[in-house]
């Protein structure tokens, strides 16, 4: 069975190609050379399904600000019958006094990678096209440990939908400690990654007010209603959204004794701060700071406050028990 490519990755090997040639190719060259069309042929896909891709593809890449030029034949510019095409260089390299090092590229290619067809907006597939046929490699150990963002929560992309298209969402959510959830109808103007969590910045409905929710705790399907927001709420609204995350990091914190050179260390490490005797360690959601302490076993001991021991005790306790019952 054939290799499936994805569009954005066929997308993205029709511009290194396209760059690559002074002279140009055709459109057969490229169905047969290309891959992403070179599959579809051996898939089975008849030449007219794989000509029409090929021209969706080129449309799509021109809107997203792709110079692809059409060159026809010499004795008669306008017979497009034997036509080749190509990018020139000149008009999308990047300018020669912007050099990247090559952690920079490291880290431009993971930005790119982290964002799946699903959860990007064209401006950021257009970027990640851009960056990926400067045909320059980078990092390699980093850029294969990059993750993707489609695969954490379900509720992401329909929420990017949701925000790009000024649409009114609804969704079931469950706080700590209630044994049912919420419906819950917002405004979502803006989501933000913190603490390594994805969360939705928006306006309550049923409060008017602005509040953040955690995606991990949506439950179900986000669905998209027909009604409208006005696009100028989604103005700064992630930074607010940041900022005031960090403001109640800021009135939370936790003091913590991690063993040194343990993984606990390496991550908890870059948020910590140290102290006399242990580390301070801010936090949004004391639930989740539970949860993530108790990942780390005896790598890790509550100092104070003591909510928070209690809460990775009991964790730590579930999680004996647990093994405990499968060994009977």
């Amino acid at each position: 069975m054939a290799v499936r490519i994805p569009p954005e990755e066929r997308q993205t090997n029709l511009v290194v190609a396209l760059m690559a040639t002074e002279i140009g190719l055709t459109k057969q060259q490229i169905l047969d050379n290309v891959s992403g069309y070179r599959q579809r042929a051996d898939s089975g896909a008849r030449p007219d399904a794989r000509e029409k891709m090929f021209e969706r593809d080129k449309d799509e890449l021109r809107a997203l600000g792709v110079p692809i030029e059409t060159i026809g034949e010499s004795s008669d510019p306008n017979d497009l019958r034997q036509a080749r095409y190509r990018i020139p260089q000149a008009e999308y390299v990047l300018p020669d006094d912007i050099v990247f090092s090559a952690a920079e590229l490291a880290v431009l290619q993971l930005a790119g990678s982290v964002w799946s067809a699903g959860s990007a907006s064209a401006d950021a597939q257009a970027g990640v096209r851009k960056i990926r046929a400067l045909g320059i490699d980078g990092d390699e150990p980093i850029i294969g440990y990059a993750p993707r963002v489609a695969t954490h929560e379900s509720s992401f992309a329909p929420l990017q939908n949701a925000i790009e298209n000024t649409r009114i969402v609804e969704f079931d959510y469950l706080k700590p400690g209630e044994g049912i959830p919420q419906r819950r109808s917002i405004e979502p103007l803006a989501l933000v990654e913190y603490e390594a969590r994805w969360h939705v910045y928006g306006i309550d409905r049923s409060s008017e007010g602005e509040r953040t929710f955690l995606l991990s705790r949506i439950v179900g399907d986000v669905a998209l209603t027909r009604k409208h927001f006005d696009a100028a709420k989604r103005e700064g609204a992630g930074a607010r959204a940041r900022a005031g995350l960090e403001a109640v990091a800021a009135r939370n914190s936790a003091v913590v004794e991690i063993t040194p050179g343990t993984e606990a260390a390496l991550r908890l490490g870059r948020r910590a701060t140290a102290r006399t005797q242990g580390f301070d360690l801010p936090y949004v959601d004391m639930h989740i700071l539970a949860d993530e302490l108790a990942s780390y076993g005896p790598e890790v001991r509550v100092v104070e406050p003591a909510d928070l021991r209690v809460a990775v005790i009991a964790r730590l306790r579930a999680t004996v028990a647990a093994h405990e019952g499968r060994g009977e």
